[in-house]
């Protein structure tokens, strides 16, 4: 018979849970994971890992698109979307997998179901029922208790997804045919991403953004420039607008939308919602404990504790940035604590990068500028386009911007901004430089090799101080 009795129980195996349980198993905890449907949660099922895999897909055909440019001739190009959606769910399969084979290495043990916190158990532990399909699986107890079970889409009064002309990002991934039209409601990270993946394969894309920008979180500057690359793509951009209404018929949607008072009609083949997320806070039990619930977004402090003794959450539950990474440093910093390493720090969110891989690729760390500029900080800002890069122009990808941020009095990096290929494989620089707390001076000392596209955050940051070599 399997052991009831833990030292640590997470529920939810997705980025948050697994790692934690990983990392709580290296430190000697007892430690079991409750998922109750893919280990490796919505990011490696049905987000970060799926639709990378769709838009390496679409940024091929965008290059195939441009052969002639790089002295190749192709013939007879064509879509199957049912090909690139296999090879999608395939690859997601094979890390649900491997995150399995991860846990099982490490010995931590794994229940399939939906975990309920069942009130305290003897020895100060906590109770947690397992079941699945209304079915009891397992009653354990465990002395702390991490709660990690992410998020889902969020729906809009009278715009519900029926999962067939209307559909949530789940849908999204996985179409049985090309849609010839598509409409996106919200251009944050997933609504541009997908945006980037239909038009890339030729379909008219239509954006509607409540607020008065594109990618509404990233800089100012940085949203400006890809508006200006989505239209030129082809993309129809609406912003401060809102869809009102949304009437499927047999082959289209009927979507109305409210354009700053001007209602316009938009019919289209399918619409996709895009428009945020919600914590999975419900039927966990906590009606019967002192956990709180904001904006469907369970309450903690900056050591992930809720106000319950021993029950602790993280990642997308516990609210923004609702990004994998963060939920998986949320989980061992967690650990560690409870633990009681010596050496563990609050997350800064300041210090979470955020990707969004549409095409151009944007990411960011750090304030922007209008966010320094409200506290008051005097700013040194250096900016480097891609037209002044060597690697950028061979590649044929001359389109971007890498946008630098500094304590004009301390020389303390703010910020970083990046628009242009491959920026998400870029940040991770400035990243490191913020987590090293670097300054100017070390990173116009640091020498970056040629050619590279990282040259630009060299030459960013000398632009801030004056120095700029190649523009």
């Amino acid at each position: 018979m399997a052991d009831t009795s833990f030292d640590l129980i997470l529920v939810g195996g997705g980025p948050g849970g697994y790692v934690a349980a990983i990392r709580a198993a290296q430190l000697g905890l007892k430690t079991a994971v409750v998922e109750r449907e893919h280990l490796g949660g919505v990011c490696l099922n049905w987000g970060c890992i799926p639709t990378k895999a769709l838009l390496r897909a679409s940024e091929l055909h965008h290059l195939i698109g441009r052969a002639d440019e790089f002295g190749l001739s192709v013939e007879g190009v064509s879509v199957d979307i049912k090909k690139m959606v296999a090879r999608s769910r395939a690859a997601a399969d094979r890390l649900s997998k491997g995150v399995g084979y991860l846990l099982k290495k490490n010995k931590v043990t794994v229940f399939d179901g939906s975990g309920r916190l069942d009130g305290p158990a003897a020895g100060g532990e906590r109770k947690l029922k397992v079941e699945k399909d209304g079915k009891a699986v397992a009653d354990l107890a465990a002395k702390h208790v991490i709660l990690a079970t992410g998020a889902r889409a969020r729906t809009l009064p009278g715009l519900d997804p029926d999962g067939k002309r209307i559909w949530t990002y789940m849908e999204a991934m996985v179409p049985k045919t090309l849609p010839e039209s598509l409409l996106v409601v919200g251009s944050g990270a997933i609504g541009m991403e997908f945006a980037s993946f239909y038009r890339d394969l030729g379909a008219e894309v239509t954006v509607v953004e409540a607020l008065d920008r594109v990618l509404p979180v990233e800089d100012e500057e940085i949203s400006a420039f890809a508006h200006k690359a989505f239209e030129k793509q082809g993309i129809t951009i609406h912003l401060s607008a809102k869809v009102t209404d949304l009437k499927t018929t047999r082959n289209n949607v009927k979507a109305t939308v409210d354009l700053g008072g001007k209602s316009r009609d938009i019919t289209v083949e399918r619409v996709i919602l895009a428009v945020g997320i919600v914590g999975n806070f419900e039927d966990l039990g906590l009606e019967n404990t002192r956990v709180k619930v904001e904006d469907s977004h369970v309450v903690i402090d900056q050591w992930c504790e809720t106000g319950e003794p021993g029950v602790y959450a993280i990642g997308d539950l516990v609210g923004p940035p609702w990004l994998a990474h963060k939920a998986s440093h949320e989980g061992v910093m967690c650990v560690e604590r409870i633990v009681g390493l010596d050496d563990v720090h609050p997350l800064n969110a300041g210090d979470v990068p955020a990707c969004t891989y549409c095409r151009p690729q944007v990411a960011s760390v750090g304030l922007t500028e209008k966010a320094a500029k409200e506290k008051g900080i005097e700013v040194k800002i250096g900016r480097f386009p891609y037209a002044g890069n060597g690697k950028a122009i061979a590649l044929g990808e001359p389109e971007g911007l890498v946008k630098t941020l500094f304590d004009a009095k301390t020389g303390a990096l703010l910020g970083a901004h990046m628009i242009g290929a491959e920026v998400t494989e870029l940040i991770h620089g400035f990243a490191i430089a913020r987590t090293l707390e670097t300054t100017e001076a070390e990173l116009m000392a640091t020498i970056f090799p040629h050619p590279t596209l990282s040259e630009t955050i060299h030459e960013s940051v000398l632009d801030a101080y004056g120095r700029v070599i190649h523009f």
